[in-house]
């Protein structure tokens, strides 16, 4: 763990990674020997890293999905996949440095990726947009998109964004509608898709490259309809209550399992994926060839069935007849009481 970056809830980590590492440079120059005590050291470093890590807070996982130093789309793209080849431009106004799109080669079969990128200083992340696209950067991966239907390669999204851009001149450019038409064209989309949620995985933004047969999030990233500030902003006019927020949108990697939003968790190693991206990619890359394997079987109609089928039966509504799900064809009274996805009454209504 780099001394300078790390979260508020690591320092304990930190400082005894300090000290241990301050022992060995003094037994080092004075020729002592501390084994026994750097081996007592150590196991008390793991115990507590195993204690903090195994036991964090949603708001915790947030701060791990948007640290600065987490594996962004193009370092995992560069770990996973070969034969990378970047492509630019939405052929009506500008190429969207947020949105990175182009193709790939995984396991040596062509593959169309897509996704967020971030920027690791403030010179790339003003070029980036701080990984939140314009209007054009969702035109951009949905030609991108449209070519890979074409050549009959699946479409890969890695999610990691904070929302598409809210500015006047993304609003004036179509961003609600570049992002509606992302919806509605990946869902009748006929190659395989997945999407994986690597950090954030914040509103429409993320979800416009996210209707896919497949949503994949890593261990400690979030997806959820607004941030943890804006939903307290908007409920308690209090952006600081964002960890009342984080527990009650349900928008960790578990959470979102237990709600059938997602279809699988990868594992991140102890302490998060900035502390091993090596293994974090492999981790996705296992996932991916599995998941890639099984849909791919599928015939395309098959394929289109199952994608809309996915959504539709997302969330669920209560009658005097009991709870039926989404996708029910019981008629819907209009005194239906809403329940959220696959949860109880008030905790939150399905869209």
């Amino acid at each position: 763990m780099s001394a300078g970056v790390y979260l508020d809830f690591e320092r304990p980590i930190v400082e005894l990674e300090e000290k241990i590492a301050e022992m060995e440079r003094m037994a080092g120059e004075r020729g002592i020997d501390v084994s026994t005590e750097l081996s007592t050291l150590q196991a008390k470093l793991a115990r507590l890293k195993e204690d903090i890590f195994s036991h964090l807070t949603p708001i915790q996982r947030v701060q791990l999905a948007r640290h600065p130093r987490r594996p962004y789309p193009l370092d995992l793209i560069d770990r996973i996949f070969t034969d990378w080849l970047e492509l630019h431009g939405d052929r009506a106004f500008a190429d969207d440095q947020a949105m990175i799109g182009g193709l790939a080669r995984f396991d040596g079969d062509p593959v169309l990726l897509v996704g967020q990128q971030k920027g690791r200083d403030t010179k790339e992340n003003l070029r980036r947009n701080f990984g939140m696209p314009h209007p054009e950067g969702y035109r951009k991966a949905l030609r991108l998109m449209k070519l890979a239907e074409k050549y009959a390669h699946p479409v890969i999204s890695l999610i990691d964004t904070p929302g598409a851009y809210p500015g006047i001149g993304a609003e004036e450019r179509g961003q609600a509608e570049a992002i509606a038409r992302n919806l509605r064209e990946m869902a009748a989309l006929e190659v395989p898709t997945i999407s994986i949620v690597t950090g954030e995985g914040a509103s429409g933004g993320a979800l416009g490259i996210g209707v896919t047969d497949r949503i994949l999030v890593l261990e400690n990233a979030f997806y959820s309809v607004i941030s943890p500030e804006g939903c307290a902003a908007i409920l308690w006019k209090d952006g600081e209550k964002r960890d009342l927020a984080a527990r009650a949108m349900k928008i960790t990697a578990t959470d979102l399992l237990e709600l059938g939003v997602i279809d699988e968790i990868v594992t991140e190693p102890m302490g998060g994926a900035h502390t091993d991206p090596a293994s974090t990619a492999r981790a996705i890359e296992d996932v991916l060839r599995r998941h890639l394997r099984e849909i791919s079987a599928w015939s395309v109609d098959e394929r289109i069935r199952r994608r809309r089928g996915k959504y539709r039966e997302m969330g669920a509504w209560r009658s005097e007849a009991g709870v039926h799900p989404a996708g029910s064809r019981a008629r819907e009274p209009e005194d239906t009481e809403r329940v959220g996805f696959r949860g109880e009454a008030g905790q939150g209504d399905a869209t």
